[in-house]
């Protein structure tokens, strides 16, 4: 019965101090009407306090007979509603201490049977089981009786009866009593679900001194864990706690769902905290990602967060969630900064052999690409931090307006590659032949083009960006063909310029000796790109050939005769420079040479110097 001061199953009446005057019975007020009410409920309250009580063995009301436990609930009701009557009628009667006796008796036992009812359905009660169930009626409330399976049919029931006790026990007035022995058993299930989930508490000293395999996957099994909390764990939870307490008030629910669920979703939501740590001696660039993952996580769950837990008395987990975000935000910002630092200060001294493309450009390339499929989540992250790329990143390399959407997201990536671009155009000074630092940003721009284009990155920089550096691809090949081999076709005098076979003799050997120097010096390039490799095959052999056959086809016959007798010999046929220009050329192989390539010609001493031997001048990002 109800007191005052709380609920007791040994709470006694509390009597006035003056005894009120007597009350007029209303209508239809009968005492042994009340009489027999209290006998009716003693005969059901003592047959299961006495017939069914063993201390090897519990009987359950609810499982020996569901008609014998619908009979207790009922005349439990009954017997309160009698007690109310004769607290108004005469408190001082035998009748009603009686009825209060057999309530603590009839409490007793329902709290025994709700405890029992909990702890034999724990895996009919468990929160999937409980999600799903739920699930199907809120899709189809007519139709959810016949659509789900044997376990969801028990878990309903089970639901039921523990709603029937509870109603029964809150209306006596032992709704602590009720509320307790819920509390208990269902936060052990819930902290059992946490700790199998794989989930603890750690601190972010201790996850700077594990190695950044164990954290990651660490992270990696918290974001399966997280989904499955947040969408079966707690969801779960919260739809048995509101169908066992439905009829109870909302702070009774409220408090239940509290004490069991908000220490675990507390952990859970610290987690992030913990391992969003800026660690500057041991970076690991490819923990941005799993980061991102987990920012990602919460966002999709944070509707479900704010509806789960929205109760003020939890609002400190919604805090939390809010508080893990901001954490990874700065995290992440923290990896993309860190990024471009590395970038500017890596300092490899290494050459690519023949001007191929840099081992920094791929793995960059790699991770702007990956990056670039977070750019929605990137978006929010991103927000306010560009202001040092808007203000840096020029114009004339990237134009967006600020009112379109994701502009930071793009102008952070535009920027970011940009970056790059510069340090390759330093790394290009590595090469002495001035020839191969072109060759190797053609390599290098194409490549980075190319993964723009194929990837993610498209949607962020735009077909005009993209179109634009492929343009400047096709620059740089022209600059390497210019000073590579635009020499050779400038050697080959015109057709109408009469020449004696001597001469002729000469300007052939020399042709033939600095065709072989060049393709010597050259033979290690590389051009990785099919393409771009048969677009300057291509050019090369369109301002070479042409110029030689002329000037082959003018004079061999003539030299040849004239050379019967000395053994003169033309080397090369324009088939001969032809096949090699198209096939061989780029092919990677040999060794690129540092001498000159010197010869006499009727003009006076020609000398084809090697570019190391050039002025040097700076190569800045004003190539780019």
């Amino acid at each position: 019965m109800r007191t005052k001061t709380g609920f007791s199953f040994f709470s006694k009446i509390t009597y006035p101090k003056k005894k009120p005057p007597p009350s007029i019975p209303k209508k239809g007020f009968d005492s042994s009407e009340i009489d027999q009410t209290i006998d009716n409920a003693a005969e059901i309250i003592e047959k299961w306090n006495t017939e069914y009580v063993s201390t090897t063995k519990f009987y359950s009301l609810f499982c020996e007979s569901k008609k014998e436990a619908k009979k207790f609930i009922n005349g439990v009701k009954d017997l309160q509603k009698s007690m109310d009557s004769l607290i108004r009628q005469d408190p001082n009667s035998e009748s009603l201490l009686r009825a209060q006796k057999l309530m603590q008796i009839a409490m007793k036992r329902l709290q025994s049977e709700f405890y029992q009812i909990l702890s034999m359905n724990r895996a009919h009660l468990d929160p999937e089981t409980v999600s799903t169930y739920s699930e199907h009626v809120r899709r189809e409330p007519r139709l959810a009786g016949d659509s789900i399976v044997e376990v969801e049919e028990v878990s309903k029931n089970s639901m039921k009866e523990l709603k029937s006790i509870a109603e029964c026990m809150i209306a006596a007035g032992y709704a602590k009593e009720c509320a307790s022995t819920y509390k208990s058993f269902r936060k052990s299930i819930v902290d059992e679900g946490i700790n199998r989930l794989g989930v603890e508490k750690i601190s972010s000293s201790k996850v700077k001194k594990m190695p950044s395999e164990v954290v990651e996957t660490k992270m990696r099994s918290w974001i399966d864990a997280f989904n499955v909390a947040m969408k079966t764990l707690f969801s779960g939870e919260k739809t048995l706690c509101d169908e066992v307490f439905e009829g109870s008030v909302s702070t009774l629910r409220e408090s239940c769902f509290r004490d069991i669920s908000k220490e675990g979703a507390l952990l859970l939501l610290g987690f992030p905290e913990s391992v969003a740590v800026r660690d500057k001696k041991n970076p690991n660039p490819k923990k941005i990602f799993t980061l991102l993952d987990m920012y990602g996580t919460v966002i999709e769950n944070l509707p479900v967060i704010e509806s789960i837990f929205s109760f003020q008395s939890v609002s400190s987990v919604r805090s939390q969630a809010l508080s893990s975000l901001n954490r990874l935000s700065e995290s992440i910002l923290f990896h993309l900064v860190e990024f471009e630092s590395e970038i500017r200060k890596d300092s490899s001294k290494t050459v690519v052999p023949g001007g191929g493309v840099h081992p920094m450009t791929i793995s960059a390339m790699d991770h702007l690409s990956r990056l670039a499929e977070y750019s929605g989540i990137l978006v929010n992250i991103v927000k306010g931090s560009s202001s040092s790329a808007k203000t840096l990143l020029p114009k004339s390399y990237f134009n967006v307006s600020e009112s379109s959407e994701g502009s930071e997201v793009r102008v952070r990536f535009a920027w970011m590659i940009l970056v790059l671009l510069c340090k390759i155009d330093g790394k290009a000074e590595m090469y002495k032949d001035f020839s191969v630092q072109y060759l190797f940003l053609a390599n290098n721009l194409q490549h980075v083009a190319s993964r723009a284009r194929s990837t993610s990155l498209k949607h962020l920089l735009g077909e005009e960006w993209i179109a634009r550096h492929f343009e400047k691809v096709g620059q740089f090949a022209r600059s390497y063909e210019r000073i590579a081999w635009d020499p050779l076709a400038s050697m080959c005098p015109k057709t109408n310029v009469e020449m004696s076979p001597e001469e002729a003799k000469m300007k052939l050997e020399t042709f033939s000796e600095c065709f072989e120097s060049t393709c010597e010096s050259h033979s290690a390039c590389v051009v990785d790109d099919p393409k771009l490799m048969k677009e300057i095959r291509s050019s090369i052999v369109g301002k070479l050939l042409p110029a030689y056959r002329d000037f082959y086809n003018a004079h061999a016959n003539a030299v040849m005769l004239a050379g019967t007798e000395g053994g003169w010999n033309v080397r090369y046929t324009p088939e001969d420079v032809e096949k090699y220009l198209s096939s061989e050329l780029f092919s990677g192989e040999g060794t690129v040479l540092e001498e000159s390539c010197v010869f006499r010609t009727s003009f006076g001493l020609v000398i084809a110097r090697n570019a190391s031997r050039r002025k040097k001048r700076s190569l800045s990002c004003r190539r780019f």
